[in-house]
């Protein structure tokens, strides 16, 4: 249902913009830290069982700054309080195939407990915006209304039609959000052929050069219910047809499966610029050779060590009621993910290993995505990033989670991951993402928006 109704519309007419003088209005770079403070102090929490606290509130704030600068966005929930809101920027030239910039307003949830400061608080100290979200990804939902506020006010179009898009639900794969709007509302994509999004763009040291990973291929999803049925009885008899046995089995088969390295192409492109910048031999057959290119990639390796092969993490076990009581039933949970293009050799893999007694249900399940390192919006990324970082360089990588690019792909649209930061070198920045203590530097945000602007200038 629409919570507002709204036209999308494109860019305020220049010559009736805001009357006061343009040294006077605010840039990207002023507002984002106090943007991205706002946004992670609205608790969007999704427990991916709708429980949570929805996104209303962050999405009605979305809608105030967009509209504050003239614009004129629609906020649509999918449920009572799953709320996302869309506006559309007109370019200089509308000719050309339409780019979806988009974010998510919901967070995982958090421990207050277990984290040095309020994860709701978004206390700035050392330079350092702290908070869920901090990173995953109100950190980008900040640069990116930011820039558009800045655009706005300064008059300025992006180079064709810009579709910015704060979605609903994507910690628990967009059902609410992104996958509704796709399945419901294609008509605010209408002409999009890309799209941009998280969890890449931020910066790495790599044998003392500073790189920065452009995301272009995320993994495929498949969480899974195991399913173990047997006969009931009395825990002191013997019992050849145990579902917690038949279960156990099967868990444990899944768990240790020892998925061989499989090197996808964005994966192989990695690993070269890596042996590039460090001198450091690659041999795609040599696993000692593979596992020292990931390590030299020092944190960022958490995420990059994934994608070298599928995986099949057991997350949750429930069976039985009493200790003298053998149960009929025994259920587990496994958070699958495979390599793209390989998704038919994982599902009959898993298959084979789950059994003859235990049945396989799908929970979730996601395509895999991959792109190519080129084109023109890839350039523009990178002569982006190239323009503020002139040292560095800039390399392919595999997302071994998945983003909204999931949902967008169904309409045809090309994803990529591009939160630009340049971070400092002993930041465990891929250890922030779900994990505690999250947080973002104020530099890297600015940083951020400057690399956003020059992008949309010219992609």
């Amino acid at each position: 249902m629409t919570a507002r109704a709204g036209t999308v519309v494109g860019m305020p007419d220049p010559r009736t913009g805001p009357a006061a003088p343009l040294t006077s209005q605010p840039t990207a770079q002023d507002e984002v830290v106090g943007i991205c403070r706002d946004l992670i102090r609205f608790d969007t929490s999704n427990y991916g069982d709708g429980s949570g606290p929805g996104e209303r509130a962050a999405a009605e704030h979305v809608m105030g700054l967009l509209t504050e600068v003239g614009l004129d966005p629609e906020l649509f929930e999918s449920e009572p309080g799953r709320s996302s809101v869309v506006v559309r920027l007109e370019g200089e030239d509308s000719s050309r195939p339409a780019l979806v910039l988009h974010g998510h307003l919901d967070v995982v949830p958090a421990r207050a407990d277990d984290w040095t400061v309020d994860p709701f608080a978004a206390e700035e100290t050392d330079g350092l915006v702290w908070g869920r979200g901090a990173v995953d990804m109100k950190d980008m939902d900040a640069m990116i209304l930011a820039v558009v506020r800045q655009m706005v006010r300064e008059g300025r179009r992006p180079a064709r039609d810009v579709v910015v898009a704060m979605f609903a639900d994507e910690e628990a794969g967009g059902t609410y959000g992104a996958r509704w709007a796709v399945d419901h509302r294609p008509d605010l994509f209408e002409g999009a052929t890309e799209a941009i999004s998280e969890v890449g763009g931020f910066s790495v040291d790599v044998g003392g050069r500073r790189a920065y990973l452009l995301q272009t291929a995320e993994k495929g999803l498949s969480w899974l219910r195991l399913v173990a049925d047997g006969r009931a009885g009395h825990g002191s008899q013997v019992n050849r047809d145990n579902a917690v046995t038949h279960l156990a089995d099967a868990v444990a088969r899944i768990g240790r499966h020892p998925w061989p390295v499989q090197l996808t192409p964005t994966v192989h492109a990695l690993l070269q610029g890596v042996a590039d910048l460090t001198g450091l031999p690659f041999d795609g057959e040599d696993p000692s050779s593979v596992d020292a290119l990931v390590t030299a990639l020092g944190p960022a390796g958490k995420f990059v060590g994934a994608t070298l092969r599928h995986t099949t993490n057991p997350t949750q076990l429930t069976a039985g009621y009493k200790a003298n009581v053998i149960p009929g039933s025994a259920e587990a949970t496994v958070d699958g993910r495979f390599l793209p293009g390989l998704e038919d050799e994982f599902v009959s893999t898993v298959a084979h290993l789950a059994g003859e007694h235990v049945r396989l249900e799908r929970i979730h399940h996601d395509v895999a995505l991959e792109a190519p390192f080129s084109g023109s919006l890839v350039d523009a990324m990178v002569d982006s990033l190239l323009a503020e970082d002139p040292e560095a360089t800039v390399l392919p990588y595999t997302l071994s989670g998945g983003t909204d690019n999931k949902s967008l792909s169904r309409l045809g649209i090309t994803g990529y991951g591009f939160a630009p930061l340049r971070l400092p070198d002993d930041l465990d920045f891929a250890g922030m993402f779900h994990g505690v203590d999250e947080r973002v530097p104020t530099d890297a945000l600015r940083f951020g928006t400057r690399v956003l602007d020059r992008l949309l200038r010219s992609c």
